[in-house]
């Protein structure tokens, strides 16, 4: 595989995650934890159909210590906090905070070898705190108490994540059908989760099914798969700008579905943290001039 398909593969997830805040709104009030089990046990299906297909070996799954804990830990510790602050928070607000993760990548990945952080990165990170702080405090008066721990899971999952992703350029041996394995244990702990501080609810109509099967086929499955790909095989610093532009989509889907409004305060915010994320990847647009 060329590192351009593998860029372009990788980029298809960023398309997918734009679904992410609008099919979970949809899927009605399921809890987090029963949602999480729900749509990673059809990602990791989706991964273990693959194999299949290929008439592949499951020895793919025998993988490091260091492989499961940064696989299932991203994917379980990110999940349950997004999926928590959408039914904690509005989902527009939620969605820009967690989107930091971009920004946070920049600035990890600062930090591996051959990396530094540069001036340009700080810059970059102070204009997306600005975003960050103008959608908490512009729109101050209209949060109740009860949505602060909503907001708070979003920001803390933007760190895993952003964690997840730079660890796993250091795991570049572990194949992408090892996710499929890292899927299933995620939906397994979820739903141990679950079972002991949920109450069961399943989705209301053909309608909340059919999201939930979107969510575990696309952002909760095939994005997991594709991002693999982009960032083990494709252009990592091309595939880090587009992730900008996800905050973005993911609140015009909302605003056009009606699950929120759009206010000068959303537009500015989503500006600014996309912004900063820009500034904060200049290399990646420079790369090529070098």
């Amino acid at each position: 595989m060329s590192q351009r398909t593998a860029t372009l593969i990788g980029l298809t997830a960023i398309l997918m995650w734009s679904l992410l805040a609008l099919l979970t709104v949809a899927t009605g009030t399921i809890p987090a934890f029963q949602l999480a089990a729900m749509t990673f046990a059809i990602g990791g299906a989706v991964g273990l159909a693959s194999l299949i297909r290929r008439a592949a070996g499951l020895e793919v799954l025998r993988q490091s210590v260091a492989a499961w804990v940064v696989g299932v830990g991203g994917l379980f510790g990110y999940h349950a906090l997004y999926f928590l602050a959408l039914r904690f928070a509005p989902p527009a607000e939620a969605g820009l905070l967690n989107y930091l993760w971009p920004l946070l990548i920049v600035l990890f990945s600062a930090f591996l070898p051959g990396e530094r952080l540069a001036v340009h990165h700080v810059i970059g990170a102070g204009i997306g705190l600005v975003g960050t702080a103008l959608l908490l405090l512009g729109n101050g008066a209209s949060f109740a108490a009860s949505q602060l721990p909503g907001l708070a899971a979003a920001f803390v999952a933007a760190f895993v994540w952003a964690i997840y992703s730079v660890l796993s350029r250091r795991l570049k041996a572990v194949p992408t059908d090892a996710v499929a394995g890292f899927c299933l244990a995620t939906s397994a702990l979820a739903a141990l989760v679950h079972v002991a501080v949920e109450r069961t609810v399943w989705p209301d109509g053909p309608m909340q099914w059919l999201a939930v099967v979107g969510l575990g086929i696309g952002p909760v499955g095939a994005a997991f798969y594709a991002w693999d790909i982009g960032m083990k095989r494709g252009d990592i610093r091309v595939l880090g700008a587009a992730s900008y532009a996800t905050p973005l989509l993911s609140t015009a889907f909302l605003i056009v579905a009606g699950y929120a409004r759009p206010s000068a305060t959303i537009a500015v915010a989503a500006l600014l943290i996309a912004g900063g994320g820009l500034v904060a990847a200049k290399d990646m647009f420079l790369l090529r001039k070098r």
